[in-house]
């Protein structure tokens, strides 16, 4: 077995079932409680049960949502130097469209955009869909 092996695509999440991570949009990071709180735009496919057929003007169905990870330890990004406060280092990363999410080992998440690439310490992402 390779290291490789070990890394788990966003896709095959149960957690994103239904959800195409390329064609969402991080609009903002913060830590709530312990929890590393990242709120979005994202886009949900025919096969969640909140996916709603898009306006004609608009291409996907877009649902205003959060990705939280729960117990969240460490943040480290391609952007900021090491040793930076996680708090004051959100507010640096950025927003923009993401990339990918993967699972690097246990714990262990990466979460790439045009952000850039975001290592992050912390138990398995929850995704929750906002409701009005």
């Amino acid at each position: 077995m390779t290291e490789m092996d070990d890394i788990t695509d966003w896709r095959a999440l149960r957690e994103f079932a239904g959800v195409d991570l390329t064609r969402s949009f991080v609009l903002s990071w913060e830590i709530v409680a312990g929890t590393l709180v990242i709120d979005t735009d994202l886009c949900l496919t025919p096969a969640h049960p909140f996916y709603e057929k898009p306006r004609p003007a608009q291409r996907d169905c877009i649902s205003a949502a959060v990705i939280e990870f729960p117990l969240f330890a460490a943040l480290r990004s391609d952007r900021l130097a090491d040793a930076v406060d996680p708090a004051s280092a959100l507010h640096q990363i950025g927003h923009g469209a993401i990339k990918g999410l993967r699972c690097l080992a246990d714990g262990e998440y990466e979460l790439s955009g045009d952000f850039g690439v975001v290592l992050i310490d912390a138990e398995r992402p929850l995704l929750r869909i906002k409701t009005s």
